[in-house]
């Protein structure tokens, strides 16, 4: 990793956290990281905190919260608000238990689909084609 006096170059910063420079500056631009100032060498710098702060939001990312989310987490991270961080937690936990109930449905019309196929003999009709050429479909 390039380091200059315990900074590095965007595209240090980027390789560090584990993303492009593009990611990085789309940060900047919506607010989430901080552009530092441009010196007189026309580099700008920056720190190990802007590599946490990267990763915090790739892993709030992975978890399934929105960018602004993540970036209302990085706005409660003072310890005080952890309440506050809890109920987003809630809203987002509550929002995969309802995807995971979708996705249960589909996983069973599709598993009867996939059984109807394998059963079907001779010249009739692909059970799975059929049905998703009903019009109210599964």
């Amino acid at each position: 990793m390039e380091k200059v006096s315990g900074t590095m170059s965007i595209g240090a910063l980027a390789s560090a956290a584990g993303v492009h420079v593009e990611t990085i500056r789309f940060y900047q631009l919506t607010g989430l990281l901080r552009t530092p100032a441009r010196p007189a060498q026309g580099i700008r710098r920056y720190a190990g905190a802007d590599v946490a702060r990267v990763r915090f939001i790739k892993a709030a990312q992975r978890l399934g919260f929105s960018l602004e989310q993540a970036g209302q987490l990085l706005r409660l991270d003072d310890g005080a608000h952890c309440g506050e961080a809890a109920a987003l937690a809630e809203a987002r936990l509550a929002d995969v238990r309802e995807r995971l109930r979708d996705l249960r449905g589909i996983e069973s019309v599709l598993s009867t689909l996939v059984r109807a196929c394998h059963t079907a003999r001779g010249k009739v009709s692909c059970p799975l084609i059929a049905t998703l050429q009903q019009a109210d479909g599964p």
